[in-house]
């Protein structure tokens, strides 16, 4: 067979996911002998990546507007955050793919996985998500003790989320608690200590999770209902734009008051009404994929799930701005 052909089942050939980027660079430029471990750590998917980081750079950046204090140690938790990021995802989505394996041969979108398609066993994905989490921890271990005991906590929501969807039709709250935490780290990474601020943005982080995961979720409707796997999507149903529009409603709020909790009291008027625009920023996002959403487009439900990279990076601009007048 010819590479980049399918088999009559919709599964590739050359072990490319099926909803992969296309050309990304792991089915071009890395070893063929690590494919299959990238593509359990979601390395030719880089939105999980980012959504996982953004609440980390959220967090980080009202922690430094709370104090108005600036170092070399909050760059370094800027990119411990993101290697953290990379490698948790990694880790989490082997997780996900080996309590998974038997509902993915089911699932058109996931068959194509290493572990359903046979590109791995699962004792070797077990092995790398190890690998993934134990570096993980080296790079934790050089943040303060009371972020490292956070990180260490986050792996419970981290455990639990691969089987939510088997006990709740609302498993996408699972996953907001776990791919928001780095909201409640990296403040913590800065300030040394927690602080209500750090937690009204975890729940924004969590309502916005709601939001971009039943849109991703619609993709796979069918099949879920075939083999009763529940999500918000099922749940919700036609509902689902009104739905979507009070978890927007809730995100945008509730980052709001994180702002302005950060910022009082003696805040600079101009730095706060900066500050809130990014609030303002990352709702016309999502309301702008309110309006485009199909829910029986799967190419159209992907392409608004991506672009939640950027309604999460919207905020931070104004965030940097408002530290700097």
């Amino acid at each position: 067979m010819t590479e980049g052909t399918t088999t009559p089942e919709g599964t590739p050939t050359d072990g490319q996911v099926s909803d992969a980027v296309r050309g990304n660079w792991v089915d071009r430029l890395a070893p063929p002998w690590t494919r299959p471990y990238l593509r359990l750590s979601r390395a030719d998917r880089p939105i999980g990546t980012w959504l996982l980081l953004l609440p980390c750079w959220w967090g980080l950046a009202l922690a430094m507007l709370s104090d108005g204090r600036a170092g070399w140690s909050d760059l370094w938790i800027a990119l411990g955050c993101g290697l953290g990021a990379w490698l948790m995802r990694g880790a989490g989505c082997t997780w996900n793919d080996i309590t998974d394996r038997h509902i993915d041969g089911s699932v058109e979108r996931t068959r194509s996985r290493p572990i359903p398609s046979g590109q791995v066993t699962t004792k070797q994905a077990l092995a790398w998500m190890v690998v993934q989490a134990v570096v993980a921890f080296v790079i934790l271990l050089t943040f303060p003790p009371m972020a490292i005991a956070l990180g260490v906590l986050s792996l419970a929501p981290v455990a639990i989320y691969p089987f939510a969807k088997r006990f709740t039709w609302w498993p996408q709250i699972f996953l907001g608690l776990a791919f928001n935490w780095g909201a409640l780290l990296a403040w913590t990474a800065h300030t040394g200590a927690l602080s209500w601020q750090p937690v009204v943005l975890y729940v924004a982080g969590i309502a916005w999770t709601l939001f971009y995961d039943t849109i991703y979720a619609h993709q796979d409707k069918e099949d879920d209902a075939l083999i009763g796997v529940k999500s918000t999507a099922r749940l919700f149903a036609e509902q689902t734009p009104r739905w979507l529009k009070r978890f927007l409603i809730l995100a945008v709020s509730l980052m709001g008051v994180a702002v302005i909790g950060s910022l009082l009291p003696g805040a600079n008027p101009l730095a706060l009404v900066l500050a809130l625009a990014g609030p303002w920023a990352f709702g016309w996002h999502m309301a702008w994929q309110l309006r485009r959403l199909e829910m029986d487009n799967n190419d159209r439900l992907l392409m608004l799930f991506r672009s939640n990279r950027d309604a999460g990076l919207l905020p931070l601009p104004f965030f940097a701005a408002a530290f700097l007048v």
